[in-house]
């Protein structure tokens, strides 16, 4: 049985005795918090903490970590306040337990108050990433003691395990402990699938041991002919590893266990590269297998040469190659080669991996729209498997599968992906949605005063483009609403002969309070985005005049230029152009939609003025609009190319073209194009006209 005797014993091989005598206090200081309190096991709680820093205790981690361990329930259920654990223990011990430490506040649901928990941690974790370790070793001792929780509870915490704490582990580099979470957490999520799969791998083990000792055999035979010291292991797959294998390759068992694991360690780099060379003469490689992870290590430090080879009787084999160092860090990841043990400043590869990360994470937490959102961004981020690509300076950069320029040009800056317009891969210009592959070199052309586009989310795969597309989009267009709702607030104020600066600021504030906003620029935005009523607000302002006319305030036309953005939209039934007559329906949350005054769709809404407004086109309008045609006419050959070409020679751009055999001799065309204005239109179907084969072209206006 654990005992604090037992763990001082184990501290005191790499600890003074100082530091063994702090974390003894703090165990004693935990033990009294938690005096009464009982495990659902029906152990004293202590039970836990003391479990939670010995775990910590076999990664080596310092004396802070370990009484932050200790003492890490003690503020979230014995009421013991942060600032008596700062004059116990120092701040920096207090911080680590605030950090683990879940809020207290009352959420609208679990999945919220879960996921407000893990932003919190964030927080903590860019301060000190020991507080994630922390928290990893007190998930990872409740899974070992799941038994004692009801089905439902056990389920719950094992997906979340599955899905956020495994992956984290995996992205810290910290293998060991990720493969425990996935065998605890598959064995308390699917009880059936875990005991069959079990007994299939028992059984199959009978079988397997005699190639596994022959390969084993002709490695070790191998490692002494050419002098070199080498250990050679045969790995076992893990059970929730041949699931998932099972279920995202769709392969069968017997398919994923005729594959032989095995890992050789050797005293140097250069030691790896000469086995690799053995190795391939001893057994064929299979083309396309190899991956070099020493020159180019996984996103969290983790190093390694993988090569699959063809063994005996032409069974597959997978050989990973590393030294002692390596090995160490692909168990225990960030925790291997801990930065706290001494006041060196300088990070290993995996430190600096894992900062970043955490970086990355603390952009995400900024950016998101809330904690869900941002729970998302992070379950998308921890992508097992990567893409590493090189920017012109030949730095490389580890991206999640799949990912496409966007994703590049958001890891490199934010502002860079931002402005970002165009890629070249390889020196040859590529769609920004391009997936991109491992060794391809990415440049990214930026433009200043560049925006996202929202169709970009529709491919990016990372959190951090995802949610900072989705920032930029929700500040673009408040942005663009409140300068339309300003617009739309000054032209009914003319109309009295009225500016805003002339109104008294406190009848300003006394609209404001009266409506809930905290400032101009709120109010401004809800006009522009339709939530409020730029003459309804007008009314208000002007309270205290007499002789207002509501009906005049409401009449008064807006002139539409065609560059508000996302507040000004034009209605996909009727297509409006410049030199329509149009009128406005004001749809909340989304702004003004532009129709035709003929368009059916407005029947119903003229008989409420509230949602409509009195519109017209400016002089200077900035862009292209979209318009439909209906073309019937005879068969001809090399049709499309014709329409084609006669509609490119009066300068219009074809978005959608439609063709419907009608008989043997008609055919119906439906094309959409994109012109500047009703003058343009004009020129564009008076030379189809031209044509013979047309017999009847109309405009669709609804």
């Amino acid at each position: 049985m654990l005992t604090i005797e037992s763990l001082t014993a184990e501290l005191g091989e790499y600890l003074d005795k100082d530091q063994v005598s702090q974390v003894k206090n703090a165990y004693l200081f935990a033990k009294e918090a938690h005096t009464g309190q009982k495990r659902k096991s029906g152990e004293e709680y202590i039970t836990h903490p003391l479990a939670v820093s010995a775990i910590l205790a076999k990664m080596h981690m310092d004396h802070q970590c370990l009484m932050a361990a200790l003492l890490h329930d003690v503020i979230e259920d014995t009421g013991v306040p942060k600032h008596t654990i700062a004059v116990e223990f120092g701040e920096d011990v207090a911080d680590l337990v605030d950090g683990v430490s879940k809020l207290k506040s009352m959420f609208q649901s679990r999945a919220e108050a879960q996921a407000e928990n893990f932003q919190k941690m964030t927080l903590a974790m860019a301060k000190d990433i020991r507080v994630i370790l922390v928290k990893i070793a007190d998930r990872l001792h409740n899974m070992r003691t799941l038994g004692h929780l009801s089905g439902e509870k056990r389920r719950r915490i094992a997906k979340e395990t599955l899905e956020i704490y495994a992956p984290i582990a995996n992205r810290l580099g910290m293998n060991s402990i990720r493969v425990e979470f996935e065998e605890l957490g598959f064995k308390a999520m699917y009880p059936l699938r875990s005991s069959m799969i079990e007994k299939a791998v028992r059984k199959a083990r009978g079988n397997r041991k005699e190639v596994v000792n022959k390969v084993l055999a002709s490695i070790e035979a191998c490692m002494i002919r050419e002098k070199i010291t080498a250990k050679v292991f045969g790995r076992e797959k893990h059970l929730y590893s041949i699931y998932d294998k099972m279920r995202s390759k769709r392969k069968s068992f017997n398919e994923i266990m005729d594959v032989y694991a095995f890992r050789i360690v050797v005293d140097s780099v250069d030691m790896c590269y000469r086995v690799l060379g053995q190795i391939h003469n001893l057994y064929k490689p299979v083309a396309g297998r190899f991956k070099d992870y020493i020159a180019i290590p996984k996103a969290n430090g983790y190093q390694s040469l993988h090569t699959t080879l063809f063994g005996l009787h032409g069974i597959p084999i997978e050989i990973q190659i590393r030294t002692p160092d390596m090995e160490m860090v692909a168990n225990n990841g960030i925790a291997g080669h801990w930065l706290y043990k001494s006041n060196d400043t300088s990070s290993s590869g995996s430190h600096e991996r894992a900062r970043e990360w955490m970086k990355d994470l603390l952009e995400l937490q900024q950016s998101a729209g809330n904690s869900l959102e941002f729970i998302e961004n992070v379950k998308i981020d921890l992508f097992p498997d990567e893409v590493y690509v090189f920017s012109p300076m030949g730095k490389i950069y580890d991206l999640a599968q799949g990912a496409t320029p966007v994703d590049f040009a958001y890891a490199i800056h934010t502002d860079i992906g931002n402005t970002c317009v165009a890629c070249r891969i390889d020196r040859r210009l590529a769609p920004l949605s391009t997936n991109l592959e491992s060794g391809q070199t990415v440049e990214i052309v930026t433009a200043p005063g560049a925006q996202p586009n929202p169709a970009w989310l529709s491919f990016v795969i990372t959190g951090k483009a995802r949610s900072s597309i989705r920032n930029a989009l929700k500040n673009q267009q408040r942005n663009e609403s409140i300068v339309l709702g300003k617009r739309l607030l000054t032209r009914m104020l003319s109309v009295e002969k009225a500016t805003l600066e002339e109104i008294d600021p406190d009848q300003i504030a006394s609209v404001l309070d009266e409506r809930n906003f905290a400032c101009l620029d709120d109010l401004l935005e809800a006009i522009g985005l339709g939530n409020q009523m730029a003459y309804v607000i007008t009314r208000a302002l002007l309270a205290n005049r007499e002789n207002t006319n509501p009906q005049k305030l409401h009449q008064q036309p807006l002139a539409i230029m065609g560059t508000e953005g996302f507040v000004v939209t034009y209605a996909k039934c009727c297509k409006p152009i410049p030199g329509d007559p149009v009128i406005g329906h004001i749809s909340a949350g989304k702004g003004i939609v532009i129709h035709t005054e003929g368009c059916r769709n407005m029947t119903d809404l003229r008989e409420k003025p509230e949602e409509t407004m009195s519109v017209r086109w400016s002089a200077n309008v900035e862009q292209d609009f979209s318009v439909e045609l209906r073309i019937e006419l005879e068969h001809e050959r090399g049709l499309i190319a014709i329409l084609a070409s006669a509609i490119t020679n009066a300068d219009a751009n074809i978005e959608r073209i439609n063709m419907v055999e009608r008989d043997a001799q008609l055919s119906t065309v439906n094309i959409v194009l994109s012109v500047h204005d009703r003058i343009h239109l004009a020129r564009v179907m008076k030379r189809l006209r031209t044509m013979r084969s047309i017999i009847k072209l109309t405009r669709i206006r609804s």
